[in-house]
């Protein structure tokens, strides 16, 4: 496909629960998108150094550009990225369709492998493509000897990174980044065995099609009986922090602190991922695992009253990977559709324990974080007669996600923007939520827990990262002390 084919001007995605588009976008700034989308696929590795650190530069101007952001924000984003990136050079040999597993892992390879998935997606379109290189038992399980290609661990791993790329590719109607992300899959590292043992991708004709009456809710005469005792992700994540099996103690520099998490506990996650209840519509699971990730970083970060949150690096990936869940689940079959996200439930876990698994207070949360946000230096005067009071802060701040949302665009961390944009979608999507909404899981607190955790965790985080249009600095980095105990 041309650069024109691969990077055409963004169409919202159709699959339910895909974020929206907010206001802002002009001719002008979406010429500019695709110009950086175009450079960044020509000129830059997919990672910046040699220990597989990511290029996130096509991640961050497409949720600012999402987020309204026009075209002198996305020059200036990108100014700052190309400053750190790695420049793209020839694979030391072509990828082809005989030999495309021969060079899985290898970073040398991502141009070979970007060419060749590029010239793959002009017969088979992206779901097809997905289904091929990606979840087909061939791709994960070598066909007679040496080392099993594992591609859906490849694109579980990374912190998501492969996923959240193909991700922007379905959500943005973005072929190119489609095929960037399933380059950027192949030349990843394959880690978590453990997690997605060969065995899964073992499965016959009939397996597949109950799983898909039950996935599409087909046949289900009395769900308040027959599913009783299903047992809820929330409910999984509530086991995993009670057993103290997993221990706290810190595995050691970071970059080993999830491979080592995944050889001290990966049979004892995987135990839990196969207890979670697996029928229903799909969006429904994808929402169980939205309120588990969300829960861990915002719930997991909150330490007390008068404390920061703890915003945690790791657990903010958590966040903003779920966000593509949506677009990515309706390519592919129901089979394919158990298989990742139960392999996500299981990667997100293991992030949770190999941090420490944090507690989760929910009722300290609930009663002691803020619905409004209060933004620093001087604020809005509003005049008689405006509702509900000129005194009220409800004049000042009206709704506190345009006041979020606003300091976000410019904020110049960019991670920032995908996870406000993250949390605001799922506060439009599950905002509802009332208390009570959860009481069949297990989780301790959980009769407290509803559709305001998505602002709450939006205030605190801009609280920790900085009101940057109002004045304060940004924080440097995000945190990464985790929560750890001196002993196992």
């Amino acid at each position: 496909m041309s650069l024109d084919e691969l990077f055409p001007s963004p169409t919202s995605s159709h699959a339910t629960g895909s974020p929206r588009f907010w206001p802002g976008s002009t001719p002008t700034s979406v010429k500019e998108l695709k110009t950086i989308l175009k450079d960044n696929h020509e000129r830059w590795h997919i990672f910046i150094n040699a220990i597989k650190f990511h290029n996130h530069a096509a991640h961050t101007v497409l949720a600012l550009w999402a987020l309204g952001a026009d075209e002198a924000l996305l020059q200036a984003v990108y100014k700052d990225s190309s400053a750190y990136q790695c420049p793209a050079f020839e694979a030391p040999g072509e990828i082809t369709v005989k030999n495309w597993t021969d060079h899985l892992g290898d970073e040398k390879y991502y141009q070979g492998y970007l060419k060749f998935f590029n010239e793959e997606i002009k017969t088979l379109g992206g779901d097809e493509l997905l289904k091929k290189y990606l979840f087909a038992a061939e791709a994960n399980v070598a066909i007679e000897s040496g080392p099993n290609p594992s591609m859906l661990q490849r694109y579980l791993g990374g912190l998501f990174h492969p996923l959240i790329h193909t991700g922007y590719g379905f959500q943005f109607n973005l072929p190119g980044m489609i095929v960037e992300g399933l380059a950027q899959t192949a030349v990843h590292d394959a880690d978590t065995e453990k997690l997605l043992p060969a065995s899964v991708f073992k499965s016959n004709d009939g397996v597949e099609n109950l799983t898909s009456r039950l996935l599409r809710g087909v046949a289900l005469n009395n769900p308040t009986d027959e599913h009783k005792d299903d047992v809820h992700a929330l409910t999984i994540l509530s086991r995993v922090y009670a057993d103290d099996r997993l221990g706290k103690k810190f595995a050691g520099q970071d970059i080993r602190m999830f491979p080592e998490t995944i050889q001290n506990y990966g049979e004892i996650i995987k135990e839990y991922t196969d207890q979670w209840t697996f029928h229903g519509k799909l969006e429904d699971l994808v929402e169980q695992l939205v309120w588990v990730n969300v829960v861990i970083y915002a719930i997991g970060g909150w330490e007390g009253v008068g404390k920061p949150l703890n915003a945690d690096f790791f657990f903010m990936h958590l966040v903003t990977s779920s966000s593509f869940l949506s677009s990515i689940v309706p390519q592919v079959s129901s089979v394919d559709a158990e298989r990742l996200l139960r392999g996500y439930l299981a990667t997100s876990l293991a992030w949770y324990i190999g941090r420490g698994r944090p507690a989760l207070d929910i009722a300290g949360f609930y009663e002691h974080t803020k619905l409004r946000p209060t933004p620093p230096g001087p604020l809005p005067t509003p005049s008689e007669g405006t509702h509900p009071s000129p005194s009220s802060p409800i004049a000042v701040t009206p709704n506190p996600w345009l006041a979020i949302l606003q300091t976000t665009i410019i904020h110049p961390d960019d991670h920032l923007p995908k996870l406000q944009r993250a949390l605001s979608h799922y506060a439009e999507l599950y905002g509802t939520r009332a208390s009570g909404s959860f009481s069949n899981t297990e989780l301790k607190g959980v009769d407290k827990l509803d559709g305001t955790l998505f602002i709450r965790a939006a205030i605190m985080t801009t609280n920790r990262l900085g009101w940057v249009r109002e004045g304060e600095p940004p924080l440097e980095h995000w945190d990464r002390r985790g929560v750890y105990t001196s002993s196992s």
